[in-house]
């Protein structure tokens, strides 16, 4: 019995699977809210009482840089260390990787069903992939290809700073600046940062808020409201928030695609992008992607796929505990 966990800053997912000969089969998932436990042994400890089964071995695909089975969870404050979740889980010793690394892990186990091709790339092509997603914070990950098979890396290129490519982006940048000592592009691509963007566009004269909208933000100034009224078509100004944000995320996608050169694929995780799929599918991204100059072409025969499973993460926690 192996148990799983893919921890994030909204919320945590934790999963026991059974070995089946080469594959793996879930016995059960159970999901918390991070931020209403005080750790993350917490959750663990209640997630054990709740199954009452016994483990073999674990995995902790955690949101922020592992080093040497410690990690301060990025937007959570939580730390996180390897030898208290071993005793928490009554074992010698457990993994703890990064949760863009998990999800890399994951990616072989998923049916064509659980992704949405978003460009098609070179057809067979073999090669480094690399995984980007944006959610409460902004991952980044890479895996790179020996000829055989993928060994997946971490990063924290989420981190790096945001470089604007239009003059409207120059103007996001300096308006941004005004409120934060530097801006990464998690500033900006994140779910925070789609706040950011919608709150730029609003006091920049882009459109004026209407007041049943300045109500619900002011009760959550999450994306989730942003994105309901801009699918809806309910608030032209929340449509270009989001549409901008995917112009945005497709040229980060874009920079990471060329950083690990990733000729075996792009895949874009996280919990933002299936909310707004049919935009994710409009030109903005893919011209954000492909926007490169000279590289176009290169990027052109990478193909792109957006991950409709939300269990990737935990999966691939699971693969790599039973392969280690």
């Amino acid at each position: 019995m192996i148990l799983a966990a893919d921890i994030g800053g909204t919320n945590a997912r934790l999963g026991l699977f059974a070995r089946d000969g080469p594959t793996l089969r879930i016995v059960t998932i159970r999901r918390y809210p991070s931020r209403g436990h005080a750790s993350l042994e917490e959750i663990v400890e209640r997630f054990l009482a709740e199954v009452a089964r016994p483990v073999e071995a674990a995995c902790f695909a955690v949101a922020g840089p592992v080093s040497e089975g410690r990690v301060v969870l990025t937007n959570l404050g939580w730390t996180v260390d390897a030898r208290r979740l071993a005793r928490a889980v009554r074992l010698d010793e457990v993994r703890l990787i990064n949760d863009l690394e998990g999800i890399a892990h994951g990616l072989d186990e998923l049916e064509d069903t659980d992704v949405a091709l978003l460009h098609p790339g070179a057809p067979g092509v073999q090669g480094n992939r690399a995984i980007i997603a944006a959610g409460t914070g902004l991952g980044e990950a890479g895996a790179y290809w020996d000829g055989r098979r993928h060994h997946p890396f971490a990063c924290e290129g989420g981190h790096a700073d945001f470089g604007p490519r239009t003059p409207l982006e120059v103007d996001l940048l300096i308006s941004v600046l005004a409120r934060h000592d530097r801006v990464s592009y998690e500033r900006v691509l994140s779910g925070s940062g789609l706040y950011e963007l919608y709150r730029f566009l609003r006091d920049s004269g882009h459109g004026e808020e209407p007041t049943w909208l300045t109500r619900e933000l002011e009760q959550d100034p999450g994306p989730v409201v942003i994105v309901r009224a801009a699918l809806d078509r309910q608030d032209a100004l929340c449509l270009e928030a989001v549409d901008l944000f995917v112009s945005i995320y497709g040229a980060e996608a874009g920079n990471l695609a060329l950083k690990v050169m990733a000729r075996g694929g792009v895949w874009i995780a996280g919990g933002i992008a299936p909310r707004i799929l049919p935009r994710m599918k409009e030109p903005a991204f893919r011209e954000g992607f492909l926007g490169k100059g000279r590289m176009r072409p290169l990027l052109e025969a990478m193909p792109v796929r957006l991950i409709l499973n939300d269990m990737v993460g935990l999966i691939g926690a699971a693969r790599y505990a039973s392969a280690s």
